[in-house]
């Protein structure tokens, strides 16, 4: 059995579709209506590739303006903000400016952005020029379906304080937990099914939707609109993570269904890169060449 079909059969069937399931001629036909282009033509636009600061948080701690500088003259466009390493939110606004980049979204803990903590969280948003709050994960004792519907309930909430203020939907981050069954129910389903469209959305972790055994293109084309920014992160053959376009992951198939999952940010992630740098431009390349 190749590294492939062992990493298949280790991470389940939702996954196989991730790393390349056969899409067929129905899937293609959709692919070219909901994605703004025939299949193998499209690409992502320039504005839409960014990179999600946690990945370059060793450089960012010892030179946060150099490290933005590096990025923006890779080609990347946009970032993803997760952690400051000492700095307020205008500081890293100026910074942001000086190197030609925008900030899209921040990622705020959950006791902040289910507590009083939010309109700050907010005004900060709005300081940094991002569209988005983003809730990176919840604690392990909500991973129940109550604590799930909880947090659904509180998102709610939290997202029309968030378009009250301006912005666009409070987003939730993905981790491979999230898409476990308990008690016959996959959590991450009562997120999507149980808050409003207009009120709460997701930054979409392929890898670790992928680790979960959720499938990205399905729930792209299941819920559209829904996925206005991605965390694009590559698996290696053993599961590790990878550079984008490195692994194992289906990049063009999954983004068939990006224009009808409403994607508008591409953000590069890698929890643990060797050589960050090397990462954002091997990364930066291959989507920027990618056409699917």
């Amino acid at each position: 059995m190749g590294r492939r079909a062992l990493l298949t059969a280790a991470l389940g069937a939702g996954t196989a579709a991730a790393l390349g399931g056969a899409a067929g001629p129905a899937a293609a036909a959709e692919a070219e209506a909901c994605g703004g282009g025939r299949p193998g033509e499209r690409r992502i636009p320039p504005g839409g590739i960014g990179m999600h600061l946690y990945t370059m948080r060793g450089p960012l701690a010892t030179d946060f303006a150099g490290t933005l500088q590096q990025l923006s003259d890779i080609g990347y466009a946009t970032v993803g903000v997760s952690g400051r390493h000492g700095h307020n939110a205008q500081q890293i606004r100026g910074m942001i400016d000086d190197a030609g980049l925008s900030a899209v979204l921040e990622h705020v803990g959950w006791d902040i952005v289910s507590g009083s903590g939010l309109p700050k969280a907010i005004e900060d948003v709005h300081t940094l020029g991002g569209k988005w709050v983003v809730v990176p994960s919840l604690p392990g004792a909500m991973h129940t379906p109550a604590g799930f519907r909880e947090a659904a309930r509180k998102m709610n909430e939290a997202g029309r304080a968030c378009r009250d203020a301006g912005l666009q939907q409070v987003l939730f981050h993905n981790h491979g937990s999230d898409h476990a069954t308990v008690d016959g129910e996959v959590l991450f389903d009562i997120l999507v099914n149980e808050t409003d469209p207009h009120l709460v959305a997701f930054e979409f972790d392929v890898y670790w939707g992928a680790r979960g055994g959720a499938d990205p293109l399905t729930y792209f084309r299941r819920h559209p609109g829904r996925f206005p920014a991605l965390h694009v992160k590559d698996m290696a053959p053993n599961g590790d993570f990878a550079d984008v376009g490195s692994g194992v992951l289906d990049f063009p198939r999954m983004f068939q269904g990006a224009k009808s999952g409403g994607v508008k940010q591409w953000l590069v992630e890698h929890d643990n890169p060797s050589d960050p740098f090397a990462t954002a431009r091997n990364s930066y390349e291959y989507l920027a060449a990618l056409r699917y």
